[in-house]
């Protein structure tokens, strides 16, 4: 393939690599989740370990845990 598409991977292949790495995930709603990536499954819901809320750049709430609905997501960014 042309432009080195075939390098490239897929989403849930990518996300499977990063479990246990710190990501941030950003809802449509311009939340912003950061945190440990647990587990993810194929409709993209997300599991996070040690999650912090922001709301506007700020801090908003710490979570133990915390649980992304997929079809909420926006981006998904390994830190």
């Amino acid at each position: 393939m042309e432009n080195g598409a075939s390098d490239s991977k897929d989403p849930s292949g990518f996300l499977s690599e990063i479990i246990g790495t710190p990501v941030t995930v950003k809802l449509n709603s311009s939340v912003v989740y950061k945190g440990l990536l647990s587990s993810v499954d194929g409709y993209m819901n997300i599991a996070l370990e040690k999650t912090e809320e922001y709301v506007d750049g700020e801090l908003r709430r710490s979570y133990g845990d915390a649980f992304v609905r997929g079809n909420n997501v926006l981006y998904i960014s390994a830190d």
